[in-house]
Formats: C-alpha cells, structure tokens, sequence
C-alpha cells in the first residue's frame, strides 16, 4: 500500500489525467442507456459526498440528515422550472444558494454546540424537511411528488442522456476544484484549525463559530447543487427520495471513502452506487450482503479507503528522504 502510494504520491498529475480521461470516455466505450445512467447517478452521489466531506471530513461536524439538504436543492429547481418556468441554469444556481441559506439558518443556533449534538440537529432537520414536503401540499404536492420537471437543457435545447453524463462530471470536477483552492487557502487553514483545536484555533485569531457557519454554507450549497441536478435529471421527486435512509447512503459513501480525501468521495460515491446494481441478482438477500460488506470495510479500514492519506505530505517526506540520503 505505502509503494502504491508513493507512486500515486510520485505522478499525481498524470494518475488525475488518466482518471479524468476513463471519466470522458466512459459513454463512449459504455453507449448503453443504463450504464450511462448509472455513471450520472454515480456522479451525482460523488458530488454530494464531496458536499459532505467539507464539513465532516474537513470540518470534523458529522452531517446526519444531509438528504434534507439534498431534498431542499431538488425542492427549489423542481418548484421553480415547474411553476414559474425558469431555466436550468437558473435553477441550478438557486438551488445552491437556497439550501447554503437553509444552511446557515441550522448553523447559526446550533453551531456552537459540539460536533454530537450538531449531528442529532442535521438528522432531525432532515426529518423536519421530509415533514413539510409530505405536508405543504400547496407547494410541493405532498406525497404525490412534482412531476414533470423539465429536464436539463440549454437556450432551448434538450440534452441527451450523454451529455447530461457530461454535464454532472463538469460539475463534479468544478467542485474539486474549488473545494481545493479553499482547502489550500487562509479559510481551508482556518477550517483544518478548527477541526483539530478550536480553543488553540481561537487563541491564533481564529474565530470557530465564524469559520463553522461559512464552512456549514458552503457544504450545503454544494449539496444543494447537486440536488437541483437530480431534480432535473430523474425528472420527478416525492418526499420518499430525501428521507434519513438516503442520508445514511450519504455518510456511507463519505466515511467509507476516506474522510478529508477529495478522491475517498469520488471512490466512495461510485463504489456505493454500483455495488447495489451489481448485488441486484441477489434479489431479496442482497441488502444483507450490502450490509455485511460494509461492516467489514469498517472493521478492515475504519478510516476509509483514502482516509488519512494526504499525497502532498507523502511527496514531502519523500523530498526529504532523499535529500537526507544525498547529503549522507
């Protein structure tokens, strides 16, 4: 593993080329309308999972309930294309920055609370959301779900499952992106700050509650975005899409892939994705199997697959290595 990783470590640039390219090619080698479909679905759970990963991960404040979050971006799309017509683009953008304002409403009184009780805040947020998208039937049907939401096109027109495959992969690599720069950033220190010691955090200046609400909004824009995609993308939502099973799909995905690893949420949205679709055969008993698989991950790896591996910091120790070993 330490080899693997110091090669990785070692052409990180030419390994995210490689990936990126299998991503480009994948409806290109793979035409079939399902698999494409589950490529988006991949994409969009890697997305959310990303989402999630900047506040638990980065953060250290575990999200419970971040279906609602999910559940409050597809809400804003669908209600807004499907009542007052507007664009997918517009909708998109609304989506984020709606659920990043439902956001700091939840992290403004609770955020001062340690991570435990912040996390039973987020699960019953998310029960609070399920509640009053099954109850205001005036906005959002109920139970009856929206139907009809037009799916995602551009200055009129429609695009194809493929290029609905590139655009959530546009949009998962904007995020990396920008989660990155953040990350590496004066505000990414201050959040990893945080997350390790916010009393000496706040003795170096560093304000917790302030860098917790920003770090809080940010997450769940994300989140937002990548629910108003699925809104549009699935073309209909109920209340039964966003419920805390779906939330616990979510901290699945994230924990399992590595905490504080941008790649440990692209490789634990895809592999929690495809492995119910591969079990599928199983029929009745491959929930059980999903179940255990995931137990002895946790067993195996609790830290996730990419958890605690940090690729700059192994170049470093490389970098010194081999400058020790030259000056012997």
């Amino acid at each position: 593993m330490k080899r693997f990783l110091r090669g990785w470590a070692k052409n990180e640039k030419w390994v995210n080329l490689i990936l990126l390219a299998i991503a480009v090619v994948y409806p290109l080698l793979f035409g079939r309308a399902y698999l494409i479909n589950v490529g988006t679905l991949c994409l969009i759970n890697v997305l959310v999972s990303l989402s999630l990963n900047v506040l638990t991960g980065y953060m250290g404040i575990t999200g419970l309930g971040w279906a609602g979050f999910f559940g409050i971006g597809a809400y804003t799309a669908a209600i807004l294309s499907t009542k007052l017509g507007w664009g997918f683009l517009a909708t998109l953008l609304a989506g984020a920055v709606t659920t990043a304002l439902c956001g700091i409403l939840v992290g403004l009184p609770t955020l001062k609370l340690s991570g435990r009780y912040v996390a039973i805040v987020t699960m019953a947020f998310c029960e609070i959301c399920r509640a009053l998208e099954t109850n205001m039937d005036w906005l959002t049907r109920g139970s009856r779900g929206i139907p009809n939401i037009p799916r995602i096109s551009l200055f009129g027109f429609r695009f194809p499952k493929w290029m609905q495959y590139y655009a959530i992969l546009f949009l998962v690599i904007l995020t990396m992106f920008i989660i990155h720069r953040i990350i590496n950033s004066r505000l990414g220190r201050g959040i990893l700050a945080v997350k390790d010691d916010d009393i000496a955090a706040s003795a170096m200046g560093v304000d917790p509650f302030r860098y917790k609400v920003m770090t809080f909004a940010i997450a769940t824009a994300f989140a937002g975005l990548a629910g108003a995609f699925y809104a549009h993308y699935i073309g209909f939502i109920d209340p039964s899409n966003f419920t805390f099973d779906q939330s616990t799909i979510f901290i699945s995905m994230t924990i399992m892939g590595g905490l504080g690893n941008l790649m440990g949420s692209v490789l634990g949205g895809i592999s929690l994705t495809v492995l119910p679709e591969i079990l599928r055969p199983l029929m009745d008993v491959r929930q059980i199997v999903y179940g255990v698989l995931l137990i002895i991950m946790m067993l195996v790896r609790p830290q996730g697959i990419l958890g605690g591996f940090n690729l700059k910091h192994i170049r470093q120790q490389m970098s010194v290595r081999s400058g020790g070993e030259k000056h012997e």
